[in-house]
């Protein structure tokens, strides 16, 4: 079984994922639940990487991992967790958990049963996912919605902007 290098980057990547992607359920620490979240996130940008969407790997690793889960992380620390605060979980619904998940186990195998294996696919274009050809077909099939766009996101900006003026000088 010869394995290529992509193939084994793909495993790694995916034991990586499902691994911390664990550890984000089974931590008792938020904080560290956070911290396993991201390296899940930065695994699965691997995997846009070995897909050849490198744009979509850059964007998801700074729009999620930079700044949703530093959000989460500040959030986290601001609320200030812990066992004492944290009310206690009745054993019935432990036991009802179990049982939820233990009837959804069937449904769960059945689904994987009847799908085919996956084949990993080399695109045939090896331009998809640069972000040159996003540019391009952005600035000439799409130019007009990619403009329409920037400029209701510059009105957004400077309705946010005039708002918070006006609540500032309410206060003086």
């Amino acid at each position: 079984m010869n394995l290529t290098l992509t193939e084994i980057l793909f495993f790694v990547l995916s034991a990586i994922t499902i691994i911390s992607g664990a550890l984000v359920i089974f931590s008792r620490n938020p904080v560290y639940s956070v911290l396993y979240l991201i390296v899940t996130f930065f695994a699965i940008a691997g995997h846009y990487i070995l897909l050849n969407a490198q744009f979509l790997a850059a964007v998801h690793v700074i729009v999620y991992a930079g700044a949703i889960m530093v959000l989460f992380l500040f959030v986290i620390m601001m609320l200030n967790l812990n066992e004492t605060t944290e009310p206690k979980t009745a054993l019935w619904s432990k036991f009802a958990a179990v049982i939820a998940g233990l009837t959804f186990l069937p449904l769960l195998v059945g689904a994987l049963k009847t799908s085919e294996a996956v084949v990993m696919a080399q695109p045939q274009n090896s331009d998809i996912g640069l972000v040159k050809t996003l540019g391009q077909v952005l600035f000439t099939d799409y130019l007009v919605p990619f403009e329409l766009s920037s400029v209701l996101f510059l009105s957004a900006m400077v309705g946010a902007v005039l708002l918070g003026k006006k609540s500032t000088e309410e206060t003086n």
